[in-house]
């Protein structure tokens, strides 16, 4: 049997390499560090979370509980990371990500059928199947390499990381442990500000020093992870209405609802770090300490990670990709994951396990099967694949890639219509899943 190529050992990389090996296909997983670093990995660890250590909202009335739950119930390797290495953050799902890339390294290396190749890929491989999942973070001499086969430039945008502080520098006097409304189990740190002090902290971010995009680049910020100062140019109380929004929380030295405030969410199981929620910043590092210490209860921070920027590639996948996520100019070539165009962690993997379950099928000879479009997998291949190639962006899952249930249009409780959406959708996805399982050699 010929074996499967995957390039790139991040979450789309090792979900695909998963899913092939279930379905008894050999493998060779390629992943470049930690000889050759990117910009923003830390480690040469797998399945590195290099953003933020939460997997978002568990609720099945948003997309991204819609399809966390497909993953789950297709047997998703990262999907059981994640329930293997939960850490508490009310109704997100955040992991430890060091027990999480643990995880899933130690089950790739469970199937003798997986060979992982510590080195940088420069070149297509110009026999045999091939997975391209490198990831936004995608090497120059590999991104020209795929430039060269699709033509034209790659579209890019600027992606920002959140600050890490150690739990120890907080200061608890100030600050407080809370959920919003009361939900999950006081799993955050809330830095509560008067409006005095939001303004203080306001107008220094506003001043403070940015990393600037090259000369020949546009930065091109993907919405769902605005730097904080960018944001805030849209208006002084935008932060007061986005990650800075005080509802459902209450200061406990007051009693009353504060004017803003900054949460902090739990890195690890020790809760020895804590991310700042929603800090992605492009703040040079000295304005980060500056402008960061201003807030109520960071006075004293140490920063175990500062936020940082980074270029992200994808490619214009409605002009190149076929629905099995194959490039229409070479079908031996298989994407998957962010470059794809698709934005966050779940997302990511989504498009690992269909890419390594279309490859694998192909190779054992089986018919494709598209995702449904009223599944969350299918609705995110049929947006990068059928979208107007002149203005594609990024997309996280919503449900608003989802089509329309017209039997229940009248219900006008939105959760309760997602809800219905979200039944429906994994009852076609059980129906993809069966399907699927029959070519499934290996469990």
């Amino acid at each position: 049997m010929h074996e499967l190529t995957i390039i790139g050992g991040g979450l789309a990389g090792c979900e695909a390499a998963w899913q092939a090996a279930r379905h008894g296909i050999p493998v060779v997983l390629y992943e470049m560090r930690p000889a050759r670093m990117t910009e923003a990995h830390q480690t040469g660890d797998l399945a590195e979370l290099v953003c933020s250590n939460s997997l978002r909202s568990r609720d099945l009335s948003t997309g991204p509980g819609l399809l966390k739950e497909e993953l789950r119930r297709a047997g998703s390797l990262i999907m059981e990371a994640a329930a293997a290495t939960e850490v508490p953050a009310g109704s997100a799902h955040a992991v430890d990500r060091v027990l999480f890339s643990r995880h899933i390294a130690d089950r790739l290396s469970s199937f003798s059928s997986i060979r992982l190749v510590r080195t940088e890929i420069t070149e297509l491989p110009e026999r045999g199947l091939t997975i391209i999942a490198s990831g936004p973070l995608t090497s120059h001499p590999l991104a020209s390499a795929i430039g060269e086969i699709i033509g034209g430039e790659h579209l890019y945008f600027y992606d920002a990381i959140a600050p890490i502080i150690d739990a120890e520098s907080i200061d608890l006097s100030i600050a407080f442990a809370a959920s919003r409304y009361g939900k999950g189990s006081d799993d955050y740190i809330n830095c509560p500000m008067t409006k005095e002090e939001y303004n203080c902290f306001y107008d220094a971010l506003i001043e403070a020093d940015t990393v600037t995009a090259r000369e020949f680049e546009r930065a091109q910020f993907f919405e769902g992870c605005m730097p904080i100062e960018v944001m805030a140019r849209r208006g002084r109380d935008t932060l007061c209405f986005g990650p800075l929004k005080p509802v459902g929380l209450v200061d406990p030295r007051t009693g009353k609802r504060p004017y803003a405030v900054v949460q902090l969410r739990t890195e690890n199981r020790q809760k020895s770090a804590y991310n700042m929620v929603g800090f992605q910043t492009r703040l040079r590092w000295p304005s980060q300490k500056h402008v960061f210490h201003l807030i109520p209860g960071l006075k004293n921070a140490e920063f175990l990670r500062f936020g940082s920027i980074h270029r992200n590639t994808f490619i214009n996948a409605p002009l190149h990709l076929n629905n099995d996520l194959s490039l229409k100019e070479n079908d031996s070539l298989l994407f998957a994951g962010q470059i794809t165009g698709v934005e966050g962690y779940i997302e990511a993997t989504a498009m690992g396990l269909l890419a390594g379950i279309n490859a694998s099928r192909r190779l054992l000879g089986l018919p494709f099967i598209a995702a449904p479009h009223q599944t969350a997998h299918g609705a995110l291949v049929r947006y990068i694949t059928e979208s107007e190639p002149k203005h594609f962006q990024p997309s996280n899952i919503n449900f608003g890639l989802l089509p329309a249930v017209d039997s229940i249009l009248h219900i006008r409780d939105k959760k309760q219509r997602r809800f219905l959406m979200a039944e429906a959708a994994l009852a076609e996805w059980s129906r993809f899943s069966e399907q699927i399982q029959q070519g499934r050699t290996v469990q």
